[in-house]
């Protein structure tokens, strides 16, 4: 059984445990958040025995063995590296860091402790992404990655009645690219390495982060596009296309239809609807690695998790963000 301790009270931090429901070796022991009492009502709802309002004390106490970070990205370093320090397993959600100079901190952390580091980036473990792996080779030289994630936020009305809710807040590392540009921005570095370079321009928004933006990466034998938003919608797929065929993926966040439409007109389904709630799968990697003794997942690499954070590092640059946390 591994004991968890969460950080953070919000919606993720609710799927995140709904998800874990179907895993036996999951065990909610502690509650973080900085009120207690929001600490001790998140705690009563889940049956977790203990509470922490100090990131520190936390640390140090023994009733968990892992931990699970849902705060906003700004705080995802400093929590994360005290924890490491004490010998805390880390599953930490993306962003992973506000920059690179932060990850990699916290990747020497988990090193040193040898302690487990891991994104918590669910689609690489969805079986329909597996499948697009798998059948790649398929669709012949590839020469294009496509991908749009655009989502009208919620919070975008407030932001416009006058209101800057914490979504759009540089304090807190956040904006479009780091919410869900991030979505697009991996899968690409998972299927084709880091791009030999990229150009990338956003709409600036007033309170300092980027409403929308896009990414263009390239490579010496394909392109990469992405486009990303938090104040309109796109209700396009995304599309990896190759000179024998396309691979198109309903969801890049979350693939569920996926199917490769050949040049000669014929269409092969690699769809494959995942059994669990779609955060099930990174937590059970997550709890297999542990009980391994791995300190690395093979899918959300370092390597992997410091190319992205690179791309966003550049594109963040490139676009005019710059983030409390960079000084």
């Amino acid at each position: 059984m591994i004991r968890f301790g969460v950080i953070g009270t919000n919606w993720i931090t609710d799927a995140f445990l709904e998800a874990t429901k179907a895993i036996e070796d999951f065990s909610l022991t502690a509650v973080y958040s900085r009120t207690e009492e929001r600490a001790k009502k998140f705690a009563e709802k889940y049956q977790a025995p203990y509470i922490f309002t100090s990131i520190e004390e936390m640390a140090q106490s023994n009733v968990f063995d892992a931990v699970y970070i849902a705060s906003p990205t700004s705080f995802h370093a400093s929590q994360a590296i005290i924890l490491l320090n004490h010998g805390k397993h880390v599953l930490c959600e993306k962003p992973i860091a506000s920059n690179t100079r932060e990850l990699k901190e916290m990747i020497q952390a988990a090193k040193e402790n040898q302690v487990l580091l891991m994104e918590a980036l669910k689609s690489g473990f969805l079986p329909s992404y597996a499948n697009i792996r798998e059948n790649l080779h398929k669709i012949g030289p590839v020469r294009r990655y496509f991908a749009s994630y655009c989502q009208y936020s919620s919070r975008y009305d407030a932001y416009k009645e006058g209101t800057v809710l914490n979504a759009f807040k540089p304090e807190f590392s956040n904006g479009s690219l780091m919410d869900i540009g991030v979505y697009c921005v991996y899968p690409m570095v998972h299927l084709f390495g880091k791009p030999d370079s990229i150009k990338a321009s956003g709409l600036m928004l007033d309170s300092g982060v980027d409403g929308e933006g896009s990414i263009l990466a390239y490579y010496g034998e394909m392109e990469g596009m992405m486009m990303f938003s938090k104040i309109t919608n796109s209700y396009i797929p995304s599309e990896i296309q190759g000179e024998n065929g396309s691979i198109l993926i309903d969801k890049i966040s979350s693939p569920e239809k996926v199917e490769i439409r050949y040049r000669d007109g014929r269409v092969e389904d690699l769809s494959i609807l995942p059994e669990q709630h779609t955060m099930y799968y990174e937590a059970k990697e997550f709890i297999e690695l542990i009980k391994h003794g791995s300190i690395e997942s093979t899918v959300n690499t370092y390597e992997n998790s410091l190319a992205v954070m690179e791309i966003l590092d550049e594109a963040r640059q490139q676009m005019g963000i710059v983030f409390p946390a960079d000084q």
